[in-house]
């Protein structure tokens, strides 16, 4: 859904070799790529006979943890998008910290939403797939429709989801949001949890748990962790909580 010119950018800036892409979505990127892999390239009759014939081993042998794992972009709005690096080991630890606070297996299906221009799919989509937990997509732009959210949520029996404030505020004042039975666990980020949210949200939904995490996206995601409960409600701010595994705050001052 980007503009080409910003498509254009992420790929000059970045200083991609390869892009895999979809033929239907050729005509919207740059002409000048050399390297370029549509998995739908050979046609209905022998789909994927490209990909066949590309080579079957890890080609990234050798990885170590500071080494870059991937870039991803932010909005842009204070400028020209910025492209934020991680690491394997920045990453690693932001999984594995996640599933040692969170435990999940093989029952629990996560729900993937969010758009993968945004840091919060990088665990949608690993998590559950490193964890054996179901991976569920939703249809593209279904995260706007909160009845429709509400019916997938109850069809695939979804155990985790992430919200942010605003959505998670707007669902819970729908009919849908009380017949989410199946629901564990829902994680809020990427703007202020309010108050009041976390008061509706016990009302709604009694027996499923709320987290408030916060991070920057140059920080793989999250790097501070608070369970709602409650007595949250009572407060006068929601805490963004205390810091995830092998990671340090620093709370600085004018100087």
């Amino acid at each position: 859904e980007y503009p080409a010119e910003r498509l254009a950018f992420m790929l000059e800036d970045s200083g991609a070799r390869i892009l895999i892409t979809q033929e239907g979505l050729r005509s919207r990127l740059p002409q000048a790529l050399e390297h370029v892999l549509c998995v739908d390239e050979d046609g209905v009759d022998d789909k994927g006979a490209k990909l066949a014939q590309q080579p079957a081993h890890n080609p990234n042998r050798g990885v170590a943890p500071g080494h870059l794992a991937y870039v991803i972009y932010t909005s842009g709005s204070t400028g020209r998008p910025k492209g934020a690096m991680n690491t394997h080991g920045a990453i690693f630890n932001r999984l594995f910290w996640m599933q040692e606070a969170f435990a999940l297996n093989g029952s629990d299906r996560v729900l993937q939403k969010t758009s993968s221009s945004f840091d919060v799919s990088v665990w949608e989509f690993f998590w559950p797939l490193m964890t054996g937990a179901r991976l569920v997509f939703a249809r593209p732009g279904g995260h706007r429709d909160n009845a429709y959210l509400g019916e997938l949520i109850c069809m695939e029996q979804i155990t985790t989801l992430h919200f942010v404030p605003p959505m998670l505020q707007s669902f819970l004042e729908t009919s849908a949001a009380g017949q989410c039975a199946s629901l564990r666990r829902v994680i809020c980020s990427g703007q202020e949890l309010p108050v009041g949210t976390v008061s509706r949200f016990f009302e709604v939904l009694p027996d499923c748990e709320l987290h408030n995490l916060y991070g920057p996206t140059e920080a793989a995601i999250d790097v501070t962790w608070f369970p709602c409960g409650s007595e949250t409600a009572r407060l006068n701010s929601v805490p963004i909580g205390r810091p995830i595994a092998n990671t340090q705050l620093y709370v600085l001052d004018a100087h």
